[in-house]
């Protein structure tokens, strides 16, 4: 996969440690950050998918709760 060039502004104490974490992981700032927001947007993605089957679920069950909510 093509890597791109970004530019982002990030608090100073945090841009700090995660140089530290490079150093101590002995890997680069790039590797980091790319994993870091891939897994961002893994985490943001899965929730509508769970909301999603959460709602089906309900609609299937909808008498099932109804009784139980008695």
């Amino acid at each position: 996969m093509q890597n791109i060039k970004i530019s982002s502004k990030v608090d100073e104490a945090v841009w700090e440690e995660l140089k530290a974490l490079a150093r101590e992981s002995h890997q680069n700032v790039s590797g980091l950050l790319t994993e870091a927001i891939s897994e961002y947007v893994r985490r943001k993605r899965v929730r509508p998918v769970v909301l999603n089957h959460l709602d089906d679920s309900m609609n299937q069950n909808d008498e099932l709760g109804k009784l139980l909510a008695r």
